[in-house]
């Protein structure tokens, strides 16, 4: 067997002749393994930070070389780092590991070369090793890239990773070349299954396939959280100014209740969203607030004089109610005072989702976190009115149409708004009062005695049908007659039944509320912390 060496396109190659009867033999010149001379070495740019050493190494002399043990243990540190570094690798991972194998095939080589530490080995020996040293240099940075944490990044950058690869590949495989004749090493060594052209090109495309898709995937992954990323951060941007608006918003307790000119409101006088008999109500701007204006019908009270006295007189009381829970009142507004027929406007804040009964008949999603928050928000409008004064304070007609949402689903108690100065105004009209609902909410002891006195007992009663109607989002006792609440609610003493998954702490509390026996009914007294309406905090 010879082995011959030879210059292809500017590359190295070995030639294995199997037998010498080859024709022309006698006239073949061998070449003088032991004769120095200069070697072109084909480099294959890796990396921009490698393109200068590579330049450098186009032609390597005798005199620059290093001490050729110095170079060989070098090589070695240069591999297991690679090994360590194959084991990170994020991306490629078939490419890198397939360098590692071809890397731990020619360290063989170099440890071979180590142990005869004690002959002089040969130029050709020490330069390739010399070339070897700079290749596995190259393919730890390479390799080195695919385990960095901004990944994506310098693949997006950079298109030619296949080539990058295949670069080192090369260039291991001419190290091996090197050596191999440098070292004559048998054809049949096990060193040669790891170059053999074919079964490498084979496992290139392989290993280029699996991690392209590999590579494709991970792309897509990334591309998905990106965009989830961005979702978050638009949502996150929106709650942002959202927040900033409100900040810069003047609070709504800071506003007086006054009389209002006609030039701080603003609102078009279109369709209203609400009419009812005594009056139509419209959306408004006032003191950069979106407001309710609420304009009567035919007045009952036509002299502003009168009306002005009534107002100035209920807003010191409209002044305690003052509470995040409790519909927030402005003022009145006087038009055309000075005519026979002046408009009276009632200006109030808006709430945007309308009254609690709406919400429960609409679609949108309340869970029980919710359910729990906006039971709660009700029930510490229902505590402010009940402290308001010493003197027993009630509403008088709690129900869930009482209650107005607005667009962050905190719930406020309405019905409250200047009532005196309201029913100066307000027409009376012969509508018939819908019995059986307003019935709905009354309490046994009043379903049993029209005379029973009204009082805090009979409101909390009615505010635990509210809860109730939160709860289970129906309507109460739908399709009863007044004859069947007296008997079911006050001869039975029946509760309409909660939901199954209802939280306990929240259906205890909405049980407790609804008791037949008044004594046995939570109060609204107290203090804020001690008040057993407002235990709803633990119930969310």
């Amino acid at each position: 067997m010879l082995l011959l060496k030879r210059f292809e396109n500017g590359r190295l190659r070995l030639v294995w002749l199997k037998d010498h009867s080859f024709p022309g033999r006698e006239g073949l010149q061998l070449p003088d393994t032991n004769r120095k001379k200069r070697v072109q070495i084909s480099l294959v740019s890796l990396s921009p930070a490698l393109t200068e050493s590579q330049k450098e190494l186009t032609e390597l002399s005798d005199s620059s070389l290093q001490p050729v043990m110095d170079i060989a243990t070098n090589i070695l540190d240069l591999a297991k780092s690679i090994y360590s570094l194959v084991e990170n690798a994020k991306a490629n991972k078939k490419r890198c590991q397939r360098v590692s194998e071809r890397v731990k095939a020619l360290e063989s080589l170099v440890k071979s070369i180590e142990q005869r530490s004690a002959v002089q080995p040969a130029d050709d020996i020490n330069k390739a090793l010399n070339e070897l040293s700079i290749t596995l240099t190259s393919a730890y940075h390479l390799i080195k890239k695919y385990t960095m944490s901004h990944l994506v990044k310098r693949i997006l950058m950079s298109s030619s990773h296949g080539d990058e690869f295949n670069g080192v590949n090369e260039r291991l495989n001419d190290a091996f070349q090197n050596l191999a004749l440098a070292l004559q090493v048998e054809h049949g060594n096990e060193v040669y299954k790891v170059f053999e052209l074919i079964s490498r090109q084979k496992e290139d495309e392989v290993d280029g396939k699996e991690d392209d898709a590999e590579l494709k995937r991970m792309l897509t992954e990334y591309g998905e959280y990106v965009e989830a990323m961005q979702r978050d951060l638009e949502e996150i941007k929106t709650s942002v100014s959202k927040i900033v608006e409100m900040l810069n918003k003047p609070s709504i307790i800071s506003v007086k209740i006054r009389m209002i000119r006609q030039e701080d409101l603003k609102f078009d006088q279109e369709p209203p969203f609400m009419t009812t008999p005594t009056a139509m109500v419209y959306k408004g701007q006032f003191c950069g607030f979106t407001v309710a204006i609420k304009k009567y019908i035919d007045p009952s009270n036509t002299n502003p004089r009168e009306v002005r006295s009534l107002f100035e007189k209920e807003v010191d009381t409209m002044k305690r109610f003052e509470s995040p829970n409790i519909l927030r009142m402005f003022g009145i507004c006087i038009l055309d005072e000075n005519t026979p027929k002046p408009q009276y406007l009632i200006i109030m804040e808006y709430c945007e989702k309308g009254s609690l009964r709406a919400v429960l008949d609409s679609p949108c999603e309340l869970s029980w976190i919710r359910k729990a928050c906006m039971c709660l928000d009700a029930a510490q409008g229902l505590y402010r009115l009940h402290l308001t004064e010493e003197k027993s304070k009630v509403h008088g007609s709690i129900s869930s149409s009482k209650f107005l949402v607005d667009e962050n689903f905190r719930v406020k108690l309405g019905g409250l708004e200047l009532a005196k100065t309201e029913t100066s105004l307000r027409r009376m009209t012969k509508k018939k009062d819908n019995n059986v609902m307003s019935l709905c909410y009354s309490s046994p002891q009043l379903l049993n005695d029209i005379n029973h006195t009204y009082n805090k007992e009979c409101e909390v009663y009615s505010f635990g049908i509210v809860l109730w109607e939160i709860a289970t989002r129906k309507k109460p006792f739908e399709g009863y007659t007044s004859d069947d609440l007296h008997n079911k609610v006050f001869k039975e003493k029946y509760q309409e039944p909660l939901p199954p998954d209802c939280p306990e702490a929240l259906g205890q509390l909405i049980d407790n509320c609804r008791e037949f026996d008044e004594a046995q009914r939570l109060s609204a007294g107290g203090t804020e912390g001690t008040c057993p309406l407002l235990n709803l905090k633990h119930c969310r």
